[in-house]
């Protein structure tokens, strides 16, 4: 993880020096730093990008030429491996690499961070807030003087259609390359099967003339896909070759395919046999009729997405396919829908003639993942009316909202298959908040649609109907203990955006539910401090730093709380009780953690804490305007005593109430 809060070396400059100091006061982009050996160890193909690689260069110094590099090329060739292998190999070993993550509206020079030799990464993709502008680029001039001073670079990778505009060319200290063209698909291939272990494999594709035919042309995204389509075939033909004859389907036509016949199937994304699959069933008397009733169309779609399961989930997860379909605007009765199955062929022999194979205890073998992605594309591409109700069936198909249930990564990949919120948008009206968290949380880190996702939840927060879906993605997403600092602090920032926006009571607790989750890390402790100090010094949401201060009060820990505690020693924290108190939103919530503290403290046998406790709540109680919210805490007392006997509630009386004002306010809060 990369915070950028390192000490500065004393080699630097006292300028450069407080300019470091200067910079790490703003709200600067986070990001992951980058193990150089990993990166130098991953498989790598140069040869379409040799040219671009030595101008990038100094050959006299073998370090880069300029300290701010602009990468710009079309989409999907691999210009990220490209920046990054740059700087692994390019820049000294006491340079840290960094990943940087663009979590901004548009491109900005105070958001990018100065550090003493870094290196840092940063990917400019999206249309809607990466667009480079001719001041941008101005200022990045200026930039690049920092980052030499520092021994530090910056390299971005901008989209070929974000760059392309009149004035954007380069500056001083800016250099700009362009690459226009991935490696060869099959280098690409080849080296991604070597280094993952597969070396027959590689070897049975390098000498597969037919293969290597299919991958010509194939950009750099593409022929990592095809890698893992290969491997996933592969796994799929020994599970095959392995499987007695009872589990095998005899009527399976790929039974007899040799494994380059299957692979070439899988680099076609089995288009041949999809066509034939999903074709009209009219044809001529000649020819051989493969393609499918529309009930094993339904079928075929349920395995695709169930793979192996009884027969009774995959017969009822058809006939919800089936269902969801129908109500999209059939007009067909129950009654002829039940005759027309009827007078269909058996169960059984449907499953046998979709490919899959049924053993004696009725389940249903189709151990053919990268297939079953392939048919879900293929009516996904092909059938534009069926994106709905497929959406709407693997929404009730799906058993539980986890991100790791097959079915909820299918409703992302397909929602996001095309790159666009459409379908997004559409899975709000059709799953529940919970469930298309899960979705999300599946694809958020997705280097491809990532961004898209996280723009998205953005604009979710100002939306009452959507604002549920960002606290559920967000919660998922901080509940992981791994999640880098950069990712943690982009749910957080959508998880204040909501805090701020909504108006529903129940959305504003579950936003404290999620911060209260956070505050059990310890560095989610962290960024709620944070967010608490930015709030006190009027620079953030009340609302997100006030949630934030409420969800830091359930931390636990023996003696005073943890807010009382060192650890927390940059919050006031009597600023902030004063304030929760004194605003009728938060009194009960504050009073309710505050009688948690107190009771807490009461209960044990070291008298010091309670009474340590007492007097630091003293004071925001006896705040203007506080005698209605101490007469609260002091109500909730009521029946409490210390472990040493003494009744907590007239305690807080004695201290808080003069004895003057005894008969004006009596302890049971009755005015006389």
């Amino acid at each position: 993880m990369a915070h950028f809060h390192r000490p500065v070396d004393v080699v630097v400059g006292g300028d450069v020096k407080k300019l470091i100091l200067e910079t790490r006061k703003r709200d600067l982009l986070e990001g992951e730093e980058q193990d150089r050996e990993s990166l130098l160890e991953e498989p790598f193909v140069r040869d379409a990008w040799t040219d671009t690689w030595q101008e990038a260069v100094d050959p006299e110094t073998g370090g880069l030429r300029a300290p701010v590099l602009v990468v710009v090329a079309p989409r999907a060739i691999g210009a990220t491996t490209f920046a990054l292998r740059l700087l692994a190999e390019h820049t000294g070993p006491s340079t840290t690499l960094v990943k940087l993550h663009a979590d901004w509206n548009s491109p900005g020079r105070t958001r990018l961070p100065l550090e003493e030799r870094h290196a840092f990464q940063l990917d400019l993709k999206d249309p809607e807030t990466d667009r480079v502008s001719a001041d941008f680029l101005n200022s990045l001039g200026k930039h690049a003087e920092h980052l030499a001073g520092c021994g530090s670079h910056l390299v971005l990778t901008v989209a070929q259609e974000l760059w392309d505009a009149p004035g954007l060319v380069a500056r001083h200290g800016v250099q700009v390359l362009r690459l226009t063209e991935s490696p060869a698909a099959g280098s690409v291939v080849d080296a991604h099967l070597e280094a993952g272990g597969h070396r027959e494999l590689a070897m049975e594709i390098r000498a597969s003339t037919q293969a290597q035919s299919q991958l010509q042309g194939l950009n750099a995204v593409a022929a990592v896909r095809a890698v893992h389509r290969i491997v996933a075939v592969w796994e799929e033909y020994r599970l095959y070759q392995g499987a007695s004859a009872l589990h095998r389907n005899g009527a399976d036509q790929n039974a007899a395919k040799t494994f380059e016949e299957r692979v070439l199937d899988a680099l076609s994304d089995w288009r041949e046999e999809l066509d034939q699959l999903f074709g009209d069933r009219t044809v001529a008397p000649s020819r051989i009729d493969r393609s499918l009733a529309l009930e094993d169309r339904y079928l075929l779609l349920a395995l695709a997405v169930r793979q192996s399961a009884s027969v009774s989930l995959v017969s009822a997860g058809a006939r919800q396919l089936q269902e969801a379909v129908e109500s999209a605007g059939s007009d067909q009765t129950a009654g002829t829908a039940t005759q027309a199955a009827f007078a269909a062929r058996g169960l059984r022999r449907r499953i046998q003639d979709v490919g899959a194979a049924v053993d004696g205890r009725d389940m249903v073998l189709f151990d053919r993942p990268a297939y079953g992605r392939a048919v879900l594309e293929y009516v996904w591409d092909n059938y534009e009316v069926m994106r709905t109700p497929l959406l709407r069936w693997l929404a009730k198909l799906a058993d539980q909202p986890e991100p790791t249930d097959p079915v909820v990564r299918t409703l992302g990949s397909l929602a996001l298959r095309h790159g666009t919120r459409e379908h997004l948008n559409k899975l709000t009206e059709l799953t529940a908040p919970d469930l298309l968290g899960a979705v999300l949380r599946a694809v958020v880190s997705d280097e491809h649609v990532g961004r898209l996702v996280w723009a998205t939840l953005y604009q979710w927060a100002d939306t009452s109907s959507s604002a549920p879906v960002v606290v559920s993605t967000c919660r998922l997403v901080l509940a992981d203990s791994e999640v880098s600092a950069a990712v943690a602090k982009m749910a957080v920032v959508r998880l204040r955006r909501v805090a701020q926006r909504t108006a529903d009571p129940a959305v504003r607790q579950s936003v404290l539910t999620a911060f209260e989750e956070l505050s059990r890390q310890p560095a989610g402790r962290a960024r709620l401090v944070a967010e608490v100090r930015t709030w006190q010094q009027a620079k953030g949401s009340p609302w997100s730093g006030s949630l934030a201060f409420l969800a830091l009060m359930s931390v636990d820990r023996p003696g005073l709380p943890w807010l009382l505690s060192g650890d927390a020693s940059e919050i006031d924290v009597q600023q902030a009780l004063a304030e929760l108190l004194g605003n009728p939103d938060t009194a009960s919530e504050t009073i309710l953690r505050l009688t948690g503290w107190i009771r807490s403290c009461a209960g044990e046998a070291d008298a010091s804490s309670y009474g340590q406790l007492r007097d630091r709540l003293l004071v925001p109680f006896r705040g203007h305007r506080m005698l209605q919210a101490g007469m609260q805490l002091m109500q909730a007392l009521t029946g409490n005593v210390t472990a040493q006997g003494v009744n907590i509630a007239e305690d807080f009386y004695e201290h808080l109430v003069g004895a003057d004002f005894h008969e004006v306010f009596a302890l049971d809060g009755a005015a006389r």
